[in-house]
């Protein structure tokens, strides 16, 4: 097709763009996850001392914002336990497991 004609480009694939899209994500972060340490929330924003925590037996699939030093990323993750404010989460980057707290509404639950 003609530039601007609105067909497809040469080159892209409809079928697999999702999962392309999922792999240039993917190395995005942990570029992100090795240059930077990961952030979590502190015994004093998580108030330890007066809310207390669930622990969920079968964690949670959500989407969670994280951030490494100053990048804030969305991952796939599941919640593993929580408290009214926060959620402690844990997800993959590459083949390195890691866990966080993040505030409550950075979550998204999958359904």
């Amino acid at each position: 097709m003609a530039a601007g004609g609105g067909g497809p480009a040469i080159g892209t694939s409809k079928r697999y763009a999702h999962h392309v899209d999922k792999m240039a994500d993917d190395r995005i972060l942990q570029r992100i996850a090795a240059a930077s340490p990961l952030q979590t929330l502190t015994s004093a924003e998580l108030q330890t001392d007066t809310l207390p925590v669930t622990r969920d037996p079968q964690p949670k699939p959500c989407k969670a914002w994280v951030r490494f030093g100053p990048h804030a990323m969305q991952v796939d993750a599941v919640v593993v336990i929580w408290n009214e404010l926060a959620c402690g989460i844990q997800f993959q980057v590459g083949e390195k497991e890691m866990r966080c707290w993040v505030w409550a509404n950075a979550v998204t639950p999958i359904t």
